[in-house]
């Protein structure tokens, strides 16, 4: 039998519910109990697959190809479980499914209404596919008070009544605020966001207080007998050095503790934090550094790249160095007075990552050729792949080389795939169909060629599943003029008609991916390619 903590915050947005729901469950399944980590966003997009990075941050595509919140970045990070396409549900794709119900009739005429249709709808996404797990956390978006996400409080409220007794537990993220005018901690907002949510007929159990400050014991004490709870499972969650340090200071706060005995469950094994003492220990104590310069065009939010940032730190861990990443704006490189050289040069490495659109194209392709030109170590990801095949085609006389995504072009080296294959059968798009789920989504298998760059990488392996993210794929028609120039096509899809990795065998390390490797990195599995890249760039930085 399954048992729900549900994650709700108040306050203030922001305040890290994704991250302390990863951690809470990564100190509960290393206690040995098994996990699952669910995300209820309130929004009315059907999925964040169409939402812009710059509001959102990056969507996360789980191996069966659904488009969800980064925070499930965060949970298979921290646990290693690959979460699906039941593990991120939102408002819009509630409605939808319910509208389409009562289209179809299903109701049977029934005035369909927020209480039951909705909250039921709410409910069975919590409860379906329970499995073998122990625990199943629930963390809900937004904050307690918003309108969008009453349905949701609702459907928890009903969930807790109908759930047996010691089944369900209710942890709050709140805030207290330090005045620095004043010199104290105020506890008052806590107290408000708790009184709100017990107005929606919920009580927290746990209150985990996000502050800037100690929390001294006679504060925790006041907020405990104001908000109805123990002294002790009032949790202090102060900034820490790094999001891997907090785990261990959750747990040195007694999180993990607490919610077990909110269970009624009092002889829990120890946890085995060795893996996450070693994560910190290479975090924090480096044995040199390297500079790699991330050439993107979101780069004015950094959550837009969070999978990719942290695949970077985890590479770093892999090698004990310190990853210093330089964003730089692609658009930069598109300006008339723009030094290249002056903003490259002083990087050990350069990875351009994926993208939607021409904007900054040009600026990528011109990152890609002083990579290849000044034998620096080289990543393209997705959209970067494909602006190193577009260089590569021009180095080799295609002058007007360019992808159909940008518009028309009479050497389109890059172009809309329009069919390919599933595990499901023929997957088939029209260029001017929806955009919403419609790209090539999720794991899928590539052949790589036998004593190749990126077959070492993987440590000689001939096959692989990555996850993908995409509506454009290299075209076949120019892969022999590419290979002539020094591009080699490394590992293609299983039919040999979709190119996955292209590579440079004579440049010190030069590899494109179709696919986004970045989404299966973990700071205690780092990814090869990231590994191998970051090792790359730090022999680069000897040679300096």
């Amino acid at each position: 039998m399954a048992r729900y903590i549900f994650i709700t915050g108040g306050v203030v947005s922001s305040l890290g519910k994704g991250l302390m729901a990863a951690s809470l469950a990564a100190l509960l399944q290393a206690r040995g109990y098994k996990v699952r980590i669910r995300k209820f966003d309130p929004y009315l997009n059907v999925d964040p697959g169409t939402m812009s990075p710059y509001q959102h941050g990056e969507v996360y595509v789980t191996d069966d190809g659904a488009e969800t919140d980064l925070d499930l970045g965060h949970y298979e990070r921290f646990t290693g479980v690959s979460a699906h396409q039941g593990d991120n549900v939102t408002s819009g794709r509630i409605y939808q499914q319910i509208i389409a119900k009562e289209r179809r009739g299903d109701y049977l005429g029934a005035t369909v209404q927020v209480v039951p249709h909705v909250t039921d709808a709410i409910k069975e996404f919590a409860l379906a596919d329970q499995g073998d797990h122990d625990f199943i956390l629930c963390e809900i978006g937004g904050t307690v008070g918003d309108i969008e996400s009453l349905p949701f409080m609702e459907a928890i409220r009903q969930l807790r009544n109908e759930l047996e007794p010691l089944q369900s537990l209710s942890v709050h993220v709140t805030l207290v605020p330090y005045i620095k005018a004043a010199g104290e901690l105020k506890t008052k907002p806590t107290q408000h966001s708790v009184r709100e949510l017990a107005s929606l007929g919920i009580k927290p159990d746990v209150l985990l207080c996000r502050a800037e400050h100690p929390i001294p014991d006679g504060e925790r004490q006041k907020i405990a007998n104001f908000c109805n709870v123990r002294k002790e499972a009032v949790i202090p969650a102060l900034d820490a050095p790094s999001i891997y340090s907090v785990p261990l200071q959750y747990h040195a706060e007694g999180l993990d503790s607490e919610v077990l005995r909110g269970f009624g469950i009092t002889d829990a094994p120890e946890p085995d934090l060795s893996r996450w003492y070693d994560v910190v220990d290479r975090h924090q104590n480096p044995e040199g550094e390297v500079t790699i310069g991330v050439v993107g065009k979101y780069v004015g939010l950094q959550d837009a790249y969070k999978s990719l940032n942290e695949a970077l730190v985890h590479g770093g861990m892999a090698n004990r160095v310190k990853v210093n990443i330089n964003w730089i704006d692609a658009e930069i490189f598109e300006q008339g007075d723009s030094d290249i050289a002056a903003q490259l040069e002083p990087m050990h490495a350069i990875l351009v990552p994926g993208g939607f659109g021409e904007r900054g194209s040009e600026g990528k392709i011109a990152a890609v050729r002083f990579a290849r030109e000044r034998n620096v170590p080289f990543f393209g990801i997705c959209l970067g792949m494909q602006m190193a095949c577009i260089e590569g085609a021009r180095a080799a006389g295609f002058d007007k080389a360019s992808s159909t995504e940008f518009g028309e072009t009479s050497e389109p080296v890059v172009g809309i795939i329009t069919e390919w294959m599933t595990q499901e059968g023929l997957q088939t798009r029209e260029a001017g169909g929806d955009l919403g789920g419609t790209m090539r989504l999720g794991a899928y298998e590539a052949k790589l060629t036998a004593n190749s760059h990126v077959s070492t990488i993987y440590g000689g392996a001939t096959t692989i599943s990555e996850r993908h993210r995409h509506r454009y794929e290299v075209n076949g028609a120019y892969m022999a003029p590419l290979e002539k120039q020094g591009l080699i096509f490394s590992g293609m899809s299983p039919d040999g008609l979709l190119p996955e990795i292209v590579e440079r065998p004579d440049h010190p390390w030069f590899v494109g991916v179709q696919f986004h490797p970045e989404l299966k990195s973990k700071p205690f599995d780092p990814h090869p390619l990231f590994a191998g890249f970051v090792r790359a760039a730090l022999e680069q930085a000897r040679l300096v």
